[in-house]
């Protein structure tokens, strides 16, 4: 075909031509059917000048907004529903393994390494948390050593990240014991907003949609010999748990937090009488391919 010849009939096939000599068959697969797909949405919602402006606008600004402590992309991914299709189709469990969920944007490489039953509140205000966790395969058997990240908010709904300062809060690496088990104190997490300041914040607000995520604790569970886990566990009870912003939640990740009986476990820091929870669970990893 000339490229005299484009209109807006002929110009899909032509672009996807492009790409026949792509030398990667994956990367010719994606960018053909990318092409496809996307002039396909153009030509269904008749797409006007002034809307593709917006449109390169809008990712214009996402992509200033991102930064070392902040993935805007990230989040419109999440927001999309996109993070967690892709998750599902690269995750498909099973039985004894854990379900994912999304990583969410505020994930710090090599957090500090704490020692079992450490306090990674930081001081933060907030009920006290005792968890518990036993880290194993599909069939029960303990994974020595797997490496634990966790991390959370804190009870106005901010990650350490969104404030000033560099010391890491409400987040820490655990090395699983012979049993398998790690455990530590935190507080109990809150319902939160995602961040709402940016691009991403200006689509939920135009489109009437909240920002809010359940209360949850997030995990990074990797092991030799098995896939990394990237999961969250949602508390039961939260006003959000049918409409989380990111659509992360999923049934088996939801639990109930037990009140905490007698003086806390492991805790010299917590007097006598503190009123504190409990959260015990079994995380389940798939074996790699």
């Amino acid at each position: 075909m000339s490229t005299r010849d484009f209109n807006e009939h002929s110009i899909t096939d032509a672009v996807v031509e492009r790409f026949a000599d792509t030398p990667d068959p994956r990367l010719k697969q994606i960018m053909q059917a990318l092409v496809r797909h996307a002039h396909a949405f153009v030509r269904e919602v008749d797409m006007s000048q002034d809307e593709w402006i917006k449109a390169i606008g809008f990712l214009t600004r996402t992509g200033h907004i991102t930064d070392d402590k902040r993935q805007e992309f990230i989040l419109l991914s999440d927001t999309l529903g996109i993070s967690m299709l892709v998750d599902a189709i690269n995750h498909r469990m099973p039985e004894g393994a854990t379900e994912t969920t999304v990583l969410g944007p505020f994930y710090v490489q090599n957090p500090p390494l704490k020692p079992a039953d450490a306090d990674i509140s930081g001081g933060e205000h907030g009920v006290p948390l005792y968890v518990t966790a036993t880290i194993a395969a599909p069939d029960g058997m303990p994974l020595a050593g797997a490496h634990v990240d966790v991390w959370q908010s804190d009870e106005d709904g901010f990650y350490d990240v969104q404030k000033p300062g560099d010391d890491p809060n409400l987040r820490a690496r655990f090395t699983a014991d012979q049993n398998g088990k790690v455990s530590f104190w935190t507080i109990v997490p809150k319902f939160y907003p995602i961040p709402a300041d940016g691009p991403v914040g200006d689509m939920l607000k135009a489109t009437d949609r909240h920002p809010y995520r359940p209360a949850h604790i997030h995990f990074m569970i990797d092991h030799e010999g098995y896939e990394t886990l990237v999961t969250h566990l949602f508390i039961e009870g939260d006003p959000y748990l049918d409409s989380d912003a990111v659509f992360g939640v999923k049934q088996s990740l939801i639990v109930s937090l037990e009140d905490g009986a007698g003086a806390p476990p492991a805790a010299a820091n917590k007097p006598s009488g503190t009123i504190w929870k409990r959260l015990d669970h079994n995380f389940g990893l798939k074996p790699a391919l």
